[in-house]
């Protein structure tokens, strides 16, 4: 199995280097890019030919928000996953960044191993959504009065909604199927399902559908 060819980018030198030899230990990984700003970031997604991008929100030049967006709107880089870091779990901007595109976040302060495990989780397809901080957190902004309306998945089947709602509580695949007494397979074909009939990147942003639309609300978590 090739190594997951990661991307740092941060405008602190120190905080990249740290990243950097953090990743580098890690037998699957390898370091193919390092970048200051989020300019760099998109150009360096397309050179480097990354897997994943460790992106941080606040950056000069171009932000993390907007390099996102610029990954995920590139054809060319439909592969590439965007792993954003936060230095609070409460920071508003994590909201717009799953919008753009990317498939999770993590606070600055994580400990090592779970960063790398969050770098594997990505990189494999998966969300990274911590539970309880981003539905509290999601459910708060996307159902404040001045969140954009969003159509409801009126497209989904009574079990897809279900499905749905438990992605959007953060279940992987064996607790969903755990949950509703199906196969893991057949819970993963449900959510392969549900993304095409929403247009979804991801899992992410399945999480966003579910708030916006008033699927999921703060009361059912």
């Amino acid at each position: 199995m090739s190594a997951i060819r990661v991307l740092l980018a941060d405008d602190q030198t120190l905080v990249r280097a740290a990243f950097a030899m953090l990743v580098e230990s890690a037998r699957d990984m390898e370091v193919v890019g390092q970048a200051g700003t989020g300019r760099e970031a998109v150009e360096l997604a397309r050179s480097a030919r990354a897997d994943l991008v460790v992106m941080d929100i606040r950056m000069p030049d171009l932000d993390g928000i907007e390099a996102t967006r610029l990954i995920a709107a590139d054809e060319d880089l439909a592969g590439v996953k965007v792993l954003v870091l936060t230095t609070y779990d409460t920071d508003e901007n994590i909201v717009e960044a799953l919008r753009a595109g990317a498939s999770g976040f993590l606070v600055k302060d994580t400990r090592p191993a779970e960063l790398l495990d969050a770098i594997r989780t990505v990189a494999a397809g998966e969300a990274l959504l911590s539970p309880g901080p981003t539905a509290r957190l999601i459910a708060r902004l996307l159902r404040s009065p001045s969140a954009p309306a969003a159509a409801g998945p009126e497209c989904l089947s009574e079990r897809e909604r279900e499905v749905l709602t438990l992605v959007a509580r953060g279940l992987n695949n064996t607790e969903i199927a755990e949950s509703l007494g199906l196969s893991p397979l057949t819970a993963k074909t449900h959510v392969s399902r549900i993304m095409g009939k929403l247009g979804a990147r991801d899992r992410a942003q399945l999480v966003i559908v579910a708030y916006e639309s008033g699927l999921v609300t703060p009361g059912t978590m």
